[in-house]
């Protein structure tokens, strides 16, 4: 993947990002469960989903100041996303869930602390590490837009099984040390909290 790019997704027109979400669980979620909490999200129709997803990430917008990600190509097709944004965009991280919080004190509501929420890889570049590049990516562009810190909030297997795919949505241990995270906590048998400081 000598060829890959990472552009905000407000400057890339959105049907791309929808070509990586695709039709699978990605595409029926819309980046919107760690929006949104489990509850509103549920209930929701897909086409509302992807209509704040196209609000959040100010689709096809490229004079816009935010967006909520990057969208990555690859030889000039979209291969993948990572879902990375101050952190109080996502409902699920910084309200008042045991899996990140457990032990920690600090302002929830700083926006100056990111998360990254998500990654999709698509169907067809999966298994080349794409993952990895998105997570640094997500670093970069966190840095640029001026966190002071990002965190991740990763899954690890279950018993020394393999994470499968959906699960992995949310990344891997593996795929954030390799960017330069330090696990913070690990609030539960599977979870992990994990952070740089930038």
């Amino acid at each position: 993947m000598d060829t890959l790019v990472f552009r905000p997704a407000n400057e890339v027109p959105f049907e791309d990002l929808q070509a990586v979400l695709g039709a699978s669980q990605a595409g029926r979620c819309q980046c919107q469960r760690q929006v949104l909490g489990d509850r509103l999200w549920w209930h929701m129709p897909v086409e509302e989903r992807r209509l704040r997803l196209a609000e959040l990430t100010c689709a096809d917008d490229p004079d816009a100041p935010t967006t909520s990600g990057l969208v990555a190509y690859d030889d000039g097709e979209p291969v993948g996303w990572v879902a990375v944004a101050p952190r109080p965009t996502y409902r699920r991280y910084y309200g008042r869930s045991p899996v990140v919080w457990s032990g920690r004190h600090e302002d929830r509501e700083d926006p100056q602390v990111w998360a990254v929420a998500c990654f999709v890889v698509r169907a067809g570049s999966r298994g080349q590490g794409l993952m990895y590049e998105l997570a640094r990516a997500a670093v970069d562009f966190a840095r640029e837009r001026g966190a002071t810190a990002l965190e991740g909030y990763p899954i690890v297997a279950r018993d020394g099984g393999e994470v499968v795919w959906d699960e992995a949505s949310v990344g891997t241990p593996q795929v954030f040390a390799a960017a330069g995270f330090d696990q913070v906590s690990a609030p539960t048998a599977r979870r992990r909290v994990v952070r740089r400081d930038l």
